[in-house]
């Protein structure tokens, strides 16, 4: 019998665990193909609200936020281009550049959620940060993203020129705020079981089996 999980993973695109840990979910539902499959949404949050257009110096970000040396910094990039490579994706930024706000691409995202194209927005937003050190509060790069993956440019554009899902974006941010997601990525299945972090396949594996048969 065919199951299918309903997947909301709250992530920000400048959020280096968060496309590793769903390079891994990904490896962990094509293992558990055809038996069980996903129906994802991509839930926004913002690791820098308030960071502004211009971005922050990452070393610099990250030592003020975290209070960590730049030898730290190394040695967590280091395990974040492996843990990457491991599953097939490459960190092409991983040695500097800037912390941008992110706010008007989850907007986009809320968008194109309703065109069925959510994911591969997502996909290609992290792709513009982590592989071309692009600036996702950019709004020509962000359309040119828009335009790759097949979205109409012009409605993204009018989306972008307004303050629509602005609201809704806030209220999703608010809602899983609420819920006690303070980091990302948080991987919620079925509206209830919690996987946080950037977890191994295996582990999503377990957990998507174990629940699915509770079905």
């Amino acid at each position: 019998m065919l199951i299918t999980l309903k997947l909301d993973i709250v992530s920000d695109i400048s959020c280096p665990w968060c496309i590793i840990g769903y390079k891994a979910l990904q490896q962990a539902l094509s293992t558990l193909e055809p038996d069980i499959t996903a129906d994802i949404s991509w839930q926004p949050f913002e690791l820098n609200p308030a960071m502004p257009a211009e971005g922050q110096d990452i070393v610099e970000h990250l030592t003020d936020k975290y209070g960590i040396n730049t030898a730290q910094i190394e040695q967590n990039r280091a395990m974040i281009r492996e843990r990457g490579l491991a599953l097939g994706y490459t960190f092409s930024n991983s040695d500097g550049g800037r912390i941008y706000n992110t706010f008007d691409a989850h907007r986009l995202l809320y968008w194109a959620k309703q065109f069925g194209k959510q994911s591969q927005l997502k996909l290609a937003f992290f792709d513009l940060y982590f592989k071309q050190s692009g600036n996702p509060s950019d709004h020509q790069q962000l359309l040119t993203v828009v335009a790759s993956v097949g979205l109409d440019i012009q409605a993204a554009s009018r989306v972008l020129d307004s303050a629509q899902y602005e609201q809704e974006v806030r209220e999703r941010q608010s809602f899983y705020h609420s819920q006690g997601i303070s980091s990302v990525p948080a991987v919620i299945i079925n509206d209830k079981h919690l996987i946080s972090g950037g977890q191994p396949a295996d582990v999503f594996e377990k957990a998507l089996k174990e629940i699915a048969s509770q079905h």
